[in-house]
């Protein structure tokens, strides 16, 4: 298992151009509910090829596995207990998350999700400052060598950018916005020639509400039959350099 998350995830994370990423949300009547980021990478199955002998002979298995973090910490516990108290308190932030992959080259399948329950929509920023904080980890090798890292960072509550959410009952909005633009700006350009790459990526958000739908405030939405669900696609290159092109506020019916 550690293998494969040394040698995958930073392939997935430099071959973006095969990846369509989804942001789900469950909201219950009580306010609570779902969040659950997905990545599938099903088209870098045909790249196995370019990436070395290690990497192509690790990636040929097929795989199926869950990490429960909370499980996680208890296993690994020695190894987390050598690491400063900062980086333990980084780890323990991921404590109630759980992290899916699957790996199929017969199938040409690999996706993968990372998901956590909340009692308010104005905790879902707090994921991605949790993975943010989790993959930045700078402790002891040894220590580290077993931490999956997650292929959703970076992508909100960097330090440059930031993303929030807010739930009444009656609005939902999703508000994001550049919080220092020169650190942004460094970002975007250190993709270099790989943004032309990511021109065939997406990120489809899926919002799923305990009514229906009065309105949205971006053209081109689509919604389920019962206007319960409502989903909304954006480039995934457009999305990294603007991030507030995915401000929304989702009205719903009394």
């Amino acid at each position: 298992m550690k293998k494969i998350f040394i040698i995958l995830v930073p392939v997935v994370l430099m071959m973006l151009t095969s990846c369509q990423f989804s942001e789900d949300i469950y909201i219950n009547e009580d306010g609570g509910g779902k969040v659950k980021f997905s990545m599938d990478a099903s088209e870098m199955m045909g790249m196995l090829g370019q990436m070395g002998e290690d990497a192509s002979d690790e990636m040929s298995k097929a795989v199926d596995s869950t990490i429960v973090f909370k499980d996680f910490l208890v296993e690994y516990k020695d190894s987390i207990a050598s690491l400063s108290v900062e980086e333990q308190a980084k780890i323990k932030a991921m404590e109630d998350y759980k992290l899916h992959m699957v790996m199929d080259p017969d199938k040409n399948k690999m996706f993968f999700d990372i998901e956590t329950d909340f009692d308010n929509a104005n905790e879902l920023q707090d994921m991605y400052k949790a993975m943010n904080s989790f993959n930045n980890l700078k402790g002891d090798e040894t220590a580290s060598d077993n931490l999956p890292l997650s292929p959703f960072s970076s992508m909100g509550n960097d330090g440059f950018t930031s993303v929030n959410y807010s739930y009444d009952g009656a609005v939902f909005k999703r508000n994001a916005k550049i919080v220092d633009v020169e650190k942004h700006k460094q970002s975007i350009d250190s993709l270099g020639q790989s943004a032309m790459m990511f021109g065939a990526s997406k990120y489809q958000i899926n919002y799923h509400f305990p009514k229906p739908i009065k309105s949205f405030s971006k053209e081109g939405a689509m919604y389920s039959e019962d206007r319960k669900t409502v989903t909304y696609e954006v480039g995934f290159i457009d999305m990294l350099k603007d991030p507030e092109i995915l401000n929304i506020e989702v009205v719903l019916e009394d």
